[in-house]
């Protein structure tokens, strides 16, 4: 079939052309219920707030009622077009140019699930209703702040008491090709702040002062110089990155009399929060009284977590290597995404289309890897429910 006008494309380039940036929908969704309904699927629209979050709007749909249950994932809200003006095509218009389809979401991920989508369809139309259950859980808040989308859903699912064997989550993975790489975990984030205090006063007096700098240095060095590990069997080394330095000291003859610094941690199943925290904070007392600077953490949303390699990532991996040729890679690396917060409700994994290009300018995916990804899809419900 022309990839232009086969169905994974096709409901690609609608999907696009809904600019759902979050918290936005722009329609998306009742697109995906639309056909799902249509093919035999029960249908749930959730919608959850929060004081102080945005608003959002979620879907589940599921076909059948008995195990064994394959549950897929993602969601329809896409990151800003950044300078419209500086990409070749409208952003939210889904255009084809030399075989790519162009437009704000087609590798993340609206590809993805396009794809999936079209699978199941024709899953359903060629063996009629699973021997189990299909189902998609899509969310509207993945790029935004993470709290009235895939967290809450998952809740009303276990509150109805049901629960999915396996998830497949669609965002983006490939690093170069299609089928390349496979995400079986994720690594944790946490964000810290790290207030140096010391006392202000006249650079030409040091000694009437206390420079915050000469603190923070050290500090900075007491969290970054020594490993916080050496990585683990499918996970590497977990890395504190400094993000920002702020001093907001704009007179050139004035000592600070604070220094605010700014980090984030990408760690390993080697930690929980909790440990980490209490690490970093020993690795700063050790380096200056506690007296001389102040530590707190966001509220950390995000823990590392680990699918282990099994009868099911083999099926996934087969289906891949059999469509493409190629054996993918086991991977944890790369950011966060709403698998964190499925693997605590059962086993999951990412794969999807190719991400060099998400949340870029001109971001885009060639129309035959859409289709090829319908197809691994489709090898997958095949052997899932064989």
């Amino acid at each position: 079939m022309d990839g232009e006008t086969s169905p994974g494309v096709a409901l690609t380039r609608e999907l696009i052309r809904r600019p759902s940036v979050t918290p936005a929908d722009a329609g998306a969704l009742d697109i995906l219920e639309a056909r799902l309904r249509a093919a035999g699927f029960e249908t749930h629209r959730l919608p959850f707030s929060e004081p102080g979050t945005p608003d959002i709007d979620n879907l589940y749909a599921r076909i059948g009622d008995s195990a064994p249950f394959l549950l897929f994932a993602g969601h329809t809200d896409v990151v800003p077009p950044g300078d419209v003006a500086k990409w070749k095509v409208d952003p939210f218009a889904g255009e084809i140019v030399e075989g790519e389809l162009v437009g704000r979401g087609a590798a993340d991920m609206k590809g993805g699930i396009a794809a999936f989508v079209a699978a199941t369809l024709a899953f359903l139309q060629q063996h009629g209703a699973p021997k189990g259950s299909i189902g998609f859980l899509i969310t509207g808040d993945e790029e935004g702040p993470a709290v009235n989308g895939t967290v809450k859903m998952l809740r009303w699912l276990a509150e109805r008491g049901e629960k999915f064997d396996h998830c497949v989550v669609g965002e983006p993975t490939n690093v170069l090709d299609l089928g390349d790489t496979i995400k079986i975990g994720r690594r944790g984030s946490l964000n810290g702040r790290l207030k140096v205090l010391g006392r202000q006063g006249h650079v030409a007096y040091p000694h009437r002062a206390d420079n915050p700098v000469s603190h923070l240095l050290a500090l900075c060095a007491a969290l970054k110089d020594e490993p916080l590990d050496n990585g683990t069997d499918w996970f590497d080394a977990s890395n504190l990155e400094i993000t920002s330095i702020d001093i907001g000291n704009k007179a050139t003859n004035v000592i600070p009399g604070e220094a605010l610094v700014r980090f984030n941690v990408r760690f390993n199943d080697l930690w929980t929060p909790d440990r980490l925290k209490d690490h970093l904070r020993r690795r700063l007392e050790a380096a200056r009284p506690p007296e001389n600077f102040e530590l707190d953490f966001d509220p950390c949303n995000a823990v590392s977590f680990i699918t282990q390699p099994g009868p099911f990532t083999e099926t996934v991996a087969e289906a891949i290597q059999t469509e493409t040729g190629r054996r993918p890679e086991f991977s944890t690396s790369g950011g966060t995404s709403d698998a964190r917060f499925i693997s605590q409700y059962g086993p999951v994994l990412e794969f999807g289309l190719v991400g060099k290009t998400m949340h870029q300018i001109d971001e885009r995916v060639p129309v035959s890897d859409i289709d090829g990804l319908a197809r691994i899809y489709g090898r997958i419900l095949e052997a899932y429910f064989a």
